[in-house]
Parts: structure tokens; sequence; C-alpha cells
């Protein structure tokens, strides 16, 4: 079979585009708008005048009372996934990768927000979508050198992200002629101007609208639709700064039907009216994009493979057609149903409770008004009827008999209508689980049950928030980040350095496997934070009096494990840190071998030795003394015998003196 040409694989691609707005735009299009309308607490259209208009906000009370649980259920340890190593050896690895997508999600872009607005989009409108994709940042920058020797210039021009603008060269004195006749070159100085390109990128995550985003209508899952497509406006420049011509580009300017949408218009009704917004910049004008990723046998292989197809404008000019190997689309909708790829949202569960329930505070309201101001009957020419329309506290009217105005008599619905208020609020908590004893509004309920009763119906309200947790981590949430470690282990191809639980480490996702098993971490259970606490204290009970008796290194709890509820404990007491108190032993110095105490034996050998020291140190010791003794007496002889010999010298000194004195004189 021969490879597709342009003109077919054009008609395949307008095929399948228009294919799917036209099952969007009557399927979902205005499903999604009623559900904003009811969110925002728009009016209904079937408002009269000088009647009540008031509505009810059941859709916006029921999802802000869901949201701030889901994103405590994800978001309260900052940690969404663990991935799972395939074998012993990846344990490390796959540590790792856990830790750095993490770190992605919550650092290199906005974690919180995005989760937020995502589960919001599912909850209101039946999807939410995220988009996730490399995005490669190059930045040039001009520096100039003086006075640069070889050497110097050498190494700068090693930078393979260096490139010389313009080069200076000067030499500096006279070449030297040495005695032998060697030459020496006299030093060149260099002055350049060097170009350096830095190339960085990232993984990005941004959320779709929904009504940007098209999949194919009988697609069971996001993971085996032939067809899936972003429609989105976008500024001619940013596609002239992604390397396409302007004259290409250019033939399809002009405000899109994606900023005309009804959709988008019901969006920002409440903001902004009149005609789209267009600039001025020729530049700034926007072009329709859609991004298609298509199943299609274009190379005729008999094998259809995903192509990325970029298209602009109406026509669906094809810009760009390439082979790629991953759908970057993670979607999410809190009702799964069978056999479909969207699922329900929460805010169709409860709009027509928001109708019903408006109706009646409405009918309220108004048998409210009718009573205070309520009409009368008068006998015509017996009553001054511009006295009676002039309707002010303490005004006269004027008749000209007794019983000439009677007040027509108001029936009373309060008592039907509040009944069918509660009634409306008691479906409304079967459909979401969702009452005022789950929110703690029933004062009366709560002071008259016991805290363990309190807890149960708490515990089972929030099993219908969990359930749309649990759907939301096995679903989009498990898909975004597949996605994420298939981007870093494909694109990034440096090192990276990051902080983590205060430290400095180096990732490298290019010794990652990109198919680790994804663990969602989505909580600890169905019960409350103070709950967890206390079991969590339970436990830690437990590991130190297994500790404590067994010692640290025994076969049922490990310090690591110890270390792990603590650091649990910390993170639900609102530290999102927990190295600030708890060090991990995998990452702490080995400890000293303890020292152990002597048996019996080694002691009786230790006090035989002192004893043997003790009788050598004595027997020393008088050694020394007789010593210094012995020579003190033979100090004390010799001291004599020179006393002696020098009264013999004296002696015999003074007897030559006498003998040469008394010798005859010649």
């Amino acid at each position: 079979m021969a490879k597709m040409n342009d003109v077919e694989f054009q008609g395949i691609v307008r095929n399948e585009i228009e294919q799917a707005l036209g099952h969007y735009d009557t399927e979902y299009s205005q499903d999604r708008i009623d559900a904003m309308d009811y969110y925002l607490g728009e009016p209904f259209g079937n408002e009269q005048p000088d009647r009540s208009q008031v509505v009810s906000t059941e859709v916006s009370d029921t999802i802000e009372h869901i949201m701030p649980s889901l994103m405590r259920i994800f978001t309260q340890s900052e940690e969404y996934v663990r991935f799972s190593p395939h074998g012993p050896e990846d344990v490390g690895l796959a540590e790792q990768a856990s830790d750095y997508c993490n770190w992605v999600i919550n650092n290199d872009n906005r974690g919180f927000e995005i989760m937020h607005n995502w589960f919001k989009d599912a909850l209101i409108l039946k999807t939410g979508v995220v988009k996730f994709y490399w995005d490669e940042k190059t930045d040039i920058e001009t520096e100039e050198y003086a006075d640069l020797n070889d050497e110097e210039l050498t190494i700068i021009l090693s930078d393979p992200e260096v490139e010389v603008v313009e080069q200076d060269e000067r030499i500096i004195g006279e070449d030297i002629i040495t005695p032998d006749g060697m030459i020496i070159p006299a030093p060149v100085l260099y002055d350049i101007k060097v170009k350096r390109t830095k190339t960085s990128g990232k993984v990005c995550v941004e959320n779709v609208p929904p009504e940007e985003f098209l999949i194919t209508s009988r697609a069971k899952s996001l993971e085996d639709a032939d067809f899936v497509a972003q429609r989105s406006s976008m500024p001619m420049s940013d596609l002239i700064q992604m390397g396409y011509s302007r004259d290409e580009i250019e033939p399809y300017v002009g405000v899109s039907d994606v900023e005309t949408s009804e959709e988008r218009t019901s969006r920002f009704e409440d903001l902004e009216g009149g005609a789209p917004y267009d600039s001025l910049d020729p530049t700034m004008r926007e072009v329709l994009v859609t991004e298609c990723y298509i199943r299609s046998d274009y190379d005729g292989d008999g094998v259809a493979e995903f192509r990325r197809v970029l298209t602009l404008g109406n026509g669906y000019h094809v810009l760009e057609n390439e082979e790629c190997d991953q759908v970057p689309f993670a979607i999410l909708s809190p009702i799964l149903m069978p056999h479909r790829a969207i699922g329900r949202s929460v805010a169709e569960l409860v709009m027509d409770v928001q109708l019903i329930k408006s109706t009646l505070m409405r009918q309220l309201l108004d048998n409210i008004y009718n009573t205070n101001n309520a009409r009368v009957v008068a006998i015509e020419g017996m009553v001054n009827l511009d006295d009676l329309l002039t309707n002010r506290p303490g005004g006269v009217v004027r008749a000209r008999q007794a019983g000439a105005v009677q007040p027509l008599q108001v029936p009373e619905v309060s008592s039907s209508v509040f009944p069918a208020l509660n009634y409306m609020d008691s479906v409304r908590e079967q459909r979401t689980g969702i009452s005022k004893q789950s929110m703690g509004l029933d004062a009366d309920a709560l002071q008259s049950t016991t805290a363990t009763a309190v807890a149960a119906m708490q515990a089972a309200s929030q099993g219908k928030i969990e359930m749309i947790a649990r759907v939301f981590a096995e679903t989009g949430v498990r898909a975004l980040f597949r996605g994420i470690l298939h981007l870093v282990t494909k694109y990034q191809n440096k090192e990276k350095i990051i902080r983590l639980r205060n430290e400095f480490v180096v990732m490298d996702p290019r010794q990652w496997d990109n198919m680790y098993d994804v663990q969602i971490n989505v909580g600890l259970g169905t019960g409350q934070r103070e709950q967890q606490l206390a079991t969590l204290f339970q436990i830690a009970a437990k590991q130190e009096g297994i500790m404590g008796t067994m010692g640290p290194n025994n076969p049922i709890v490990t310090p690591v494990q110890y270390h792990n509820t603590l650091a649990k404990i910390a993170e639900l007491s609102g530290f999102k840190d927990s190295t600030e108190f708890f060090q991990d032993p995998r990452n702490a110095p080995p400890m000293p071998p303890p020292q152990q105490g002597p048996n019996p034996e080694m002691q009786m050998e230790m006090a035989k030795a002192e004893q043997e020291l003790a009788l050598k140190r004595e027997k020393m010791q008088l050694e020394m003394q007789f010593e210094r003794e012995k020579m003190a007496a033979d100090l004390e002889l010799r001291r004599q015998e020179l006393e002696f010999e020098r009264q013999l010298r004296m002696e015999k000194l003074r007897s030559d003196i006498e003998t040469s004195v008394n010798l005859p004189r010649v």
C-alpha cells in the first residue's frame, strides 16, 4: 500500500475533528453551559417581573464543600505518587524517580493550583483535562573578554555553548632570540566577543478548558481513543517564535470560533461583554490551532500508528505531521460510567435540587410579600382610590362608610414549603453524602449525639468524597505522573540538582526505567486527621515497645519504619518538612559497634594481671629505694676519702714549707 498523500491525510484529519466537534456540541456543550450557570447562580430564564427571583446555590455549596476534602487528601503531604520497582536492583532508582516527579509538579509547576482547577473542572463540567509536555528554552547571552592569553582563550572556546562573534589580536613586544638561535615569539593577547547559548528544559503541566478538548465519541478511555485533540487560540507571534513561517501562518489569522464559543462566553459572562477581544498588533492576533493525536496508517505499511498533527484555521491546514509515542493529556471524571471515557459530574446530581429549591423559595417569598402587602376589595365610589393606592406607613384611606375596604385573604404556605425544602435537602444528602451533620452545622444533632456517633456520621459522609478521590487517583493522576516520568527519562539529558528534604540531591533520569508501576498516595484512610493521629500514636507506641524489648535489629519493626511513623505524625500535625524533627536513618552516618562487657574469665585474667603488675611495681619501688640508699652511701664514702686526701696534701704542704724555712743560708 502506497504512502498517503497530504490531501488524503488532511481529509481524514478534518473528518475526525468535525465528528468530534459535532458530538461535543450536541452531547456535552450545553450541559457544561448549564452546569456553569447553576454554579454561578445565574437566573434560570423563567423569572417573572415583580416576583421573587432568588436563586438557591446548591451546586456551588456542594462543590465548595467537596473541594477542601479533596485537596487535603491529595496535597497534605505533597507526595502524590510512589513508583514501585520491578526488582531489588531498582529500589533506589524508583525512590529517586518518585521524589523527582513529585518535585516537578510542586516546584517546576504550580502543583496546588493545577490540581485545584483540574478537580473543580471535573466536579462541575463532567471532565477535567490537563496537558503535560516538555518545554525546552534557549537563552542567548553576549559576553566580551579582553586581554586573554592563549590558555585562557582555549578554555573559553572549549565550551560547546560558546560561539565567537568577534576576535581581535594584539602582539605585545617583539620576538626574542636565544643565545642558541631559537626564536621565542612575542606574546599575543586576544579581545573576543562571544555568544553563549544556554538550553534548558522542564516538564510543563497546564489545565485545558473542557471546551478545547476533543475525543472520539465511542472511546472507552483515553488510552484506547483513536483521536484526541485540543482546539485553542494562539497569537501568531507565539507560532513564529516556535519556528514556523509567518507567510504560512498569516492567511489563517482571525478571531477563532473557540474564542466566540458559547461555553467560553458563558464562563466570562459576569466579567465582560461586547465583541471578542482582538489586538491591533498584527503579530498578536489569534490563530485557531488544533493539535491532534490521531491513529492512522500514514506510511502505508498496514499498521495504524499514532501521529501528532498540528493544523491551522477552520480549513485545518496541516502545519506539522510527525509520529509520536504518547498522548500528552490526562482526564478526570468524578463519577465513572462504564465503557465511556467521560462520566458524570457532581453538579448534575444537584442541579434539579437547586431548581426546585429556588422555585419553593420564590413562592415562599412571594407569599410573604403578599401577606405583608395584601390586595384589598374596595366598594366602587365609596373609597378614595388615590389614598388606597398610596401605600405608606400611617397613611389615611378616606371612605364613606365602614367596611368599604376589605383585605383579600392570602393563604399561608410556609407550613408546606419548609417540609418540602427539608425533603430536597435529604435528596441532596442521599445523592452526594453531604449533610448538615457532616459539615458540623447541625448544633442540635451534634449536642445530643455521642462523639462516636458523630465520628461515624462524618466517616459515612466522607465515603463518597473518598470514592471521588480514589477515582481521580486511579485515572487521571496516575496517567499524569506516568507522563511526567516518561518525559523526564526521554528528554532530560543531563543531571539536575534539586533541594529535597533540606538536602541538595543530584537527579539523573537517564538511569531510570520509565515503566515503573505507580502507587497513588491519597491519604491514610477514612478517619479524620485527629483519628489518624491517634492511630499513629498507638502504632508508634507499639513500635517503641517492640524495639525496646527485642532491640533495634528485630524482625518486626526497623528504625526506618519507626521514622516513617514519626514523620507522618509531623506531617498530619501541619509540618510539611519532617526532617526538622526526625532524621532519616538511611541518611544517618553509621553508628559505631556497641562495646561489649568482658566475660568472667577475662575479668579473672585482668585481676590476676593487675595483681602481678602491683607486685612488680612494689618490687621496682624497693629496688629503686635500695639503689638510692646505696648511691648515697657510696657518695658519703667517696666524700670522706676526698676529705682525707685533702688533709694529707695540706699536711705535706705545711711540712715542706717549714723545712724550707729552717734551712741554713749560704
